[in-house]
């Protein structure tokens, strides 16, 4: 029996379609996400908390669920928006279903949607508020829901997301870098174990002296959810370790960088979400596909009068996708080098900062 499901935006629009999942009610900020496969990944990157994902590809669920993709512990976006839904998928590492995998997590997901309609909407409109539910509950409810809750910007995410306590892994590595864990994923780490890098992830609010107690060599500042300047703490920490250590930032960890040097971030239309996005190497001229999610960025007018300077920029829109400091060891991001899906064209990001860890 198909069971009906409804998805409220704070425009006033109620679009009907088939619940799959958990059955339950869910809020967050619909967004869009353009990558063919990946929905695994998507779905467990700590950077989705606080939103309702789309897939604006149509076929979801076609080669299942295996926790080797998972990007965290648990499934952290609030629903899932597909066109259409494969229930029997096909893959011989497949251990369960999409909608079984969302069930397990109490997240509700609707299918049958006009997903291609719903993302020109996001990209007219920008990203819009919205409720989700497989319950049976009225429109009106559902659209009180998505229009009084409140905006992503004003919501602390990182807290949801981040280890409570330190976490120790390759211990017996010759070099060890602290990661300020603001969201971190799981390929991320596995791209410093896989270097013989040891890790020490961090709770983000840690106090940087306690840092310095476990003699680092180098500093990770973290993807992760949310708006930059709702995590001070984090801002803090690198404006103390700036002179002591290199420190590498990952999307957030970008913007909490800048933030750190007196730079300003603004909160994007409809960000930047998928596999496909272009960035330039300013230096070299190379161009490479990354994978990102984000919804927030720097402001490139605040960063020229700041120790800062630009290294890579995004070929769609120009938005910064690089920075470095002018005389120290500090290089971030904006794209995801872990590649968590796919592409790799930015894996060598990690091989130039463990380089420049390894010979301050």
């Amino acid at each position: 029996m198909v069971t009906t499901a409804k998805l409220a935006l704070e425009d006033g629009t109620i679009l009907k379609g088939e619940a799959f999942g958990s059955k339950t009610t869910k809020k967050g900020e619909v967004v869009f996400s353009t990558g063919m496969s990946g929905y695994v990944e998507s779905l467990t990157d700590p950077s989705f908390k606080g939103q309702i994902l789309m897939n604006t590809y149509p076929l979801q669920g076609n080669y299942g669920i295996n926790q080797e993709w998972f990007q965290s512990d648990a499934i952290q976006a609030e629903g899932f928006i597909v066109r259409e839904l494969c229930d029997h998928p096909s893959h011989f590492l497949s251990q369960k279903s999409l909608s079984n995998f969302l069930e397990e997590y109490e997240i509700p997901g609707i299918a049958g949607i006009d997903t291609r309609a719903l993302t020109i909407k996001i990209r007219e409109h920008g990203a819009l508020k919205g409720a989700i539910s497989t319950e049976k509950i009225g429109d009106e409810e559902l659209l009180d829901i998505a229009k009084n809750q409140p905006s992503i910007v004003d919501i602390d995410l990182v807290d949801k997301v981040c280890v409570n306590e330190p976490k120790i892994l390759g211990e017996n590595y010759k070099h060890r870098i602290a990661i300020i864990d603001c969201g971190i994923k799981n390929n991320s780490i596995k791209a410093f174990l896989k270097r013989e890098i040891g890790v020490i992830l961090l709770p983000y609010k840690i106090h940087y002296n306690k840092l310095l107690d476990f003699d680092p060599d180098a500093v990770l500042v973290s993807s992760g959810p949310g708006n930059p300047v709702r995590i001070p703490e984090a801002i803090n920490t690198v404006k103390k370790l700036s002179e002591k250590l290199p420190i590498f930032g990952i999307c957030l960890g970008q913007q909490i960088i800048s933030m750190a040097f007196g730079a300003k971030t603004y909160k994007m239309k409809f960000g930047h979400r998928g596999v496909n996005q272009p960035i330039k190497d300013l230096d070299s001229g190379k161009v490479s596909i990354t994978s990102q999610n984000h919804g927030f960025t720097v402001d490139e007018h605040s960063i020229k009068d700041i120790p800062l300077e630009v290294t890579h920029i995004n070929l769609n829109d120009h938005t910064i996708e690089g920075i470095k400091h002018i005389e120290l060891p500090i290089t971030s991001v904006q794209y995801h080098p872990e590649a968590g899906p796919g592409p790799h064209d930015t894996d060598y990001a990690f091989d130039k900062f463990v380089d420049i860890m390894k010979s301050y």
